[in-house]
């Protein structure tokens, strides 16, 4: 099974190069002629083939719960953190929520097409070295999601767990997104295999992985304390892992 992680994922890698390089060129082309909805789309069409193009290392993927997402409001998406791989699940199943990042500022730069949608999105890109800026621009992407309808994804443990160990979830970061959105709900977000596609590092990728994305039930935080709010999903997400 290890020869054919490194067989495929040697396939796989050239071929995520090369969506970056050829969607890099289709965004800015979008982005110059239909403007944010066309370039959205493409970027949609992109973490699709970048998702389902895993079906080449054997990947499994299956979501569950999205069809119960709330329509009428905008979401903060509250997840776990198991690999780079997280990303495309959600702006793929979310796409009809316009999600966008909580994300360090390095990604901002330097990676085709990631830190052009990044930049161009409405995504907060925080200094993790400078705490009054992350809250800055976190709260003004609370403000965007407010006002667009839209959804912010934000992973609580700050990093990423590589042993898909949840752990401790922090609550400043969802405070400052319910602060400024006060219509949003809080959607709970598993993430559950990306940590055992990725238990090689990015080189091998681990081949015949299953990936699970659920979706639980949304939260109305308003009235709540963020603290609680913040305990509840990770205790939640650590049952569906069956880490509790």
């Amino acid at each position: 099974m290890l020869i054919l992680s490194y067989i495929f994922s040697v396939i796989y890698w050239l071929y995520f190069g090369f969506l970056l390089v050829v969607f890099h060129v289709i965004q800015i082309i979008c982005q110059y002629i239909g403007g944010y909805e066309l370039r959205k789309k493409s970027v949609d069409l992109l973490n699709f083939l970048l998702l389902y193009g895993l079906v080449i290392v054997g990947v499994r993927i299956k979501f569950v719960g999205f069809e119960n997402l709330p329509q009428d409001c905008p979401l903060i998406i509250t997840s776990n953190h198991q690999s780079t791989f997280d990303i495309p699940p959600i702006v793929w199943g979310f796409r009809k929520h316009h999600p966008k990042f909580v994300s360090k500022k390095e990604l901002g730069k330097g990676i085709p097409s990631i830190s052009y949608n990044l930049r161009h999105s409405g995504s907060a890109l925080i200094d993790r070295k400078n705490p009054r800026q992350a809250m800055m621009e976190i709260a003004r992407l609370g403000q965007h999601i407010e006002k667009e309808n839209y959804s912010a994804s934000i992973f609580p443990e700050g990093t990423r767990s590589k042993s898909g160990t949840l752990k401790k979830f922090q609550h400043a970061g969802i405070a400052a997104l319910v602060k400024k959105a006060p219509s949003a709900k809080v959607v709970p977000l598993v993430i559950d295999g990306n940590s055992t596609l990725t238990k090689h590092g990015d080189f091998p990728l681990n081949f015949g992985t299953k990936l699970t994305f659920t979706a639980l039930p949304a939260i109305d935080p308003q009235e709540k304390d963020v603290k609680k709010i913040a305990s509840e999903v990770e205790n939640l997400i650590k049952h569906n892992l069956n880490q509790a």
